[in-house]
């Protein structure tokens, strides 16, 4: 299967232009031959224009992700929308976690533009973010069934919750997707963090960032294909790019055949 990364320049507060550079994105990897399309989080309004959230918030089948099913659709490609900002109390078409409030919400749409899994990020951000005073965090795994992998979905910061992705590991996932809004100057960090969730859970883990600079944070970008074993498949700068690689589901059980670690555990 053929996974591509589309690092966007995403323009803070410029919701259509965002989306449009997204289902270009999404065009663009399908002539590239792309099953799976992956876009960062946040990628309509931009992470760090909180004072925008309430106003560019929109329910689950909102005209973000309305847009993003039909460009999956149109190109016959899989799509992991990145994330959006939901409304809450507008979302009609799936259980959400509170009755009113917003949260950091992704969906991943089949070939033919039927949604496939919703996530919303567990661990909200505090650190010099206003994230966790805005946004209600999700309960529920995202994990979806596509052509020989069982897809999980997890959220940027949740890449230092190991926890997370162990439970993911342990209900079958093979694929782990984390659209992000990874900034500087966390670059270790970055490059670190889900190359171990790689290896310790023996998955492939792909890092879908953005690229671009607001008020007080610049995206580092440097979005990266993780193979079981920890290896780099294939990574980027901190410009806007396409990141692409072909990746296989029976390597998972290859390198967890090869070194078993996972019979070695205690819990």
């Amino acid at each position: 299967m053929k996974l591509a990364l589309a690092q966007l320049a995403i323009e803070e507060g410029d919701v259509a232009g965002n989306v449009d550079r997204a289902c270009a994105a999404v065009a663009r990897a399908a002539e590239a031959g792309a099953d799976l399309v992956v876009l960062p989080e946040i990628f309509n309004v931009g992470y760090f224009a909180f004072d925008r959230y309430r106003e560019a918030a929109e329910p689950l089948d909102g005209q973000t992700f309305e847009r993003i099913a039909a460009a999956a659709a149109d190109h016959d490609v899989a799509v992991l929308g990145g994330s959006i900002v939901e409304d809450l109390a507008a979302t009609e078409s799936a259980p959400t976690p509170a009755d009113a409030g917003l949260a950091n919400t992704q969906a991943l749409f089949d070939r033919d533009g039927t949604r496939l899994a919703v996530y919303r990020k567990h661990h909200l951000f505090g650190y010099e973010s206003a994230e966790a005073e805005l946004l209600v965090p999700g309960e529920e795994l995202g994990i979806a069934a596509f052509e020989g992998f069982t897809v999980g979905m997890t959220t940027c910061y949740d890449l230092r919750f190991p926890e997370l992705y162990r439970d993911l590991a342990a209900a079958g996932v093979t694929l782990v997707l984390v659209p992000s809004a990874w900034p500087y100057p966390r670059v270790e960090h970055w490059q670190l963090l889900p190359r171990a969730r790689a290896v310790e859970n023996q998955q492939y883990v792909a890092t879908c960032n953005g690229s671009g600079s607001f008020d007080d944070a610049t995206l580092l970008g440097r979005s990266t294909v993780f193979d079981p074993w920890g290896t780099i498949l294939a990574s980027s700068d901190d410009d806007p790019t396409l990141v692409t690689a072909e990746i296989d589901p029976d390597r998972v059980a290859a390198v967890r055949e090869e070194f078993p670690a996972w019979r070695d555990r205690r819990r």
